[in-house]
């Protein structure tokens, strides 16, 4: 799918602006049309039809990756993650499913977003342990049950009680606020520079057919998959989650020549090992989003 070079790129140098007001140029489509294009892909591998089915759809993965900005990663990246997610399930779309390729989208986009958030925990510096992995999947939620809803710092007696709520050290919660809270952007900040325009992000990935109750329900459908993600940690053995987090996980990746010293096994069978735990864990997601009701078993 050669095309897909011609696609707009987020980036943080051209910046978030630029990048929505190109992706708006692109029209939607309409279902007797999206089908067409589907069957030529299908059908014939036709790269134009494939290319004009991502574009109409750039939008709707924006408007996903949205919603995974209080994680503290670069949102031009998640982005970016959002429509390697989105190329996958124009690839595998079959339109004689009977439904619309944005509901398969959907769920291509999310999962290649959390795979990015995975190989990225780095940079937010989660821990290993199941209190913190809880820490990092639930904080925003707990801080919203107890209405601290501040900037910046928590107040002592926040800080106290989501602790306790959740079995980590007062500490914990201070650093892990701080990270999160650094990394979020806000949807009501302005677009356009030197005075074009007053539109604000929202305005940019505005859905028409959206309405309150579909918000509510996505945003407690993120909140379960950060917890399906923190849960389907816990589905790797001791060496998997050691291996994985330092081939993937630490601030300073470690070799492979190195963990197969400390393992007594060849380098070979280290990588096996890694490649293995990730499937596994990628695996698990998929049972978990199942057994929630939250993609067709």
């Amino acid at each position: 799918m050669s095309n897909y070079a011609n696609l707009p790129a987020p980036s943080p140098e051209q910046g978030l602006n630029r990048y929505m007001q190109e992706i708006r140029k692109f029209p939607l489509l309409e279902p007797e049309e999206e089908y067409m294009l589907a069957k030529r892909w299908v059908d014939h591998e036709d790269t134009d039809a494939a290319h004009k089915m991502v574009t109409s759809h750039l939008r709707l993965a924006a408007k996903i990756a949205m919603g995974y900005r209080g994680y503290g990663l670069p949102q031009a990246e998640v982005v970016s993650e959002a429509n390697v997610g989105l190329m996958q399930a124009v690839k595998r779309f079959d339109p004689e499913k009977g439904f619309r390729l944005a509901t398969y989208a959907m769920w291509w986009i999310r999962a290649s977003i959390q795979e990015y958030i995975l190989r990225s925990w780095s940079l937010v510096k989660m821990g290993t342990t199941s209190a913190q992995k809880k820490l990092f999947f639930n904080l925003r939620k707990a801080k919203n049950r107890i209405g601290a809803l501040e900037e910046g710092d928590l107040r002592p007696e926040n800080v106290e009680r989501i602790a306790t709520d959740l079995g980590v050290t007062e500490q914990e919660v201070i650093s892990m606020n701080r990270r999160l809270s650094g990394g979020d952007a806000s949807l009501n900040a302005t677009v356009g520079s030197d005075g074009e325009g007053t539109m604000q992000w929202q305005d940019w990935l505005e859905d028409e057919d959206a309405d309150q109750a579909s918000d509510y329900e996505a945003k407690d459908e993120l909140d379960t998959r950060r917890e399906m993600l923190a849960e389907a940690m816990e589905v790797l053995n001791d060496r998997e989650r050691d291996i994985l987090n330092q081939r993937r996980l630490s601030d300073e990746t470690i070799t492979l020549e190195d963990l197969s010293g400390q393992y007594g096994v060849s380098r070979e069978r280290v990588r096996q090992i890694e490649v293995r735990a990730f499937e596994k864990l990628q695996q698990r997601m998929v049972t978990l989003a199942r057994e929630k009701g939250m993609v067709a078993a």
